[in-house]
């Protein structure tokens, strides 16, 4: 099974300590997120685990915990998204530098394979023009040079959530665009691609409805079997995840996170807002099994094995 930690939230930002708890008890419970009362047994024994991809934009308090999951035999990898934006589009994130910097570090801790480049999604406003996001790219490649080999791109989508934060914005001057126009989509991708190839990386694109091919943007997948195969010499399913949009290539997943409970703040995301984060933050406990609330539940085998040894907290 892989285990996705998480497209829903950023546990290595916010619930590291819970994630770790959970993976010394073996396993962690999740709760459909419309009923509650439908709450998943979720294995994190490393004989259960093929791999876990960690989706961050701060993966700092994480890396303390690094060196026992490689003790456990457990292999991931990161989904590390790095945008540099302005500060009214990505409220509570440390400076771009300080991301750099985290990087780098976890980059050399794991290996540059292992640690990939998001720069997502594309943002195109008053604030972000295209000469924007030339500038802002070919500044963090050169960064990143190096400590990674390829780098995640997509062009915003206004979901439901994030137009609430446009409106939002816009009541602050912030301008966003609905719709990218050709001339400067050919523009931003050839000079994307351009650049990182100078940097040794290679483009690919997220659940993507652009034709970013004919730019030199590969189709991708972030939990990518082939790319699992390559790293870990692990085969895995080549099956594709249903619960995810026809856009997106990635194999099936198990998601262990809670839709709003991020705390960046960022205002294009679509797994939750600012407010609503803080707000179910009073209902996570580092010793659950659940990442929200107290939603335990017992494996299928429970009978025939004892159950977990008692919870040892950080």
């Amino acid at each position: 099974m892989i285990i996705s930690a998480s497209r829903r939230t950023d546990i290595p930002a916010f619930f590291s300590s819970w994630f770790i708890n959970r993976v010394r008890c073996g396993y962690c419970t999740t709760f459909n997120p419309f009923n509650r009362k439908q709450v998943s047994y979720v294995s994190l024994r490393p004989e259960d685990v093929e791999v876990i991809v960690f989706w961050t934009k701060n993966p700092r308090p994480l890396l303390p915990s690094l060196r026992e999951l490689d003790e456990l035999g457990l292999r991931y990898y990161f989904q590390y998204t790095l945008n540099g934006y302005p500060q009214v589009l990505e409220t509570n994130l440390p400076t771009p530098g300080h991301c750099v910097d985290t990087f780098c570090e976890l980059s050399d801790t794991i290996g540059p394979q292992k640690v990939i480049w998001r720069y997502d999604p594309i943002l195109l406003s008053n604030l972000t023009d295209v000469s924007y996001h030339q500038e802002r790219f070919a500044s963090l490649a050169e960064g990143l040079r190096r400590k990674t080999k390829r780098v995640v791109i997509s062009v915003v989508d206004n979901y439901r959530k994030a137009a609430y934060n446009f409106r939002r914005l816009a009541e602050q001057g912030v301008q966003v665009q609905d719709e990218v126009e050709e001339r400067q989509l050919q523009q931003l991708m050839r000079f994307i691609v351009r650049t990182a190839e100078e940097n040794g990386l290679t483009v690919f694109s997220c659940a993507e409805t652009l034709d970013l091919e004919q730019y030199g943007v590969r189709r991708g997948k972030c939990i990518d079997d082939a790319f699992i195969k390559d790293v870990f010499d692990t085969d895995v399913t080549h099956n594709k995840d249903r619960n995810q949009r026809a856009e997106c290539g990635c194999v099936v997943s198990k998601d262990i996170g809670a839709y709003d409970t991020c705390l960046h703040g960022c205002s294009y995301c679509y797994a939750g807002t600012l407010a609503a984060g803080k707000k179910n933050r009073e209902q996570h406990y580092p010793d659950s099994p659940s990442i929200l609330g107290r939603y335990d539940a017992e494996r299928p085998d429970a009978k025939r094995e004892a159950k977990p040894e008692q919870l040892r907290l950080l």
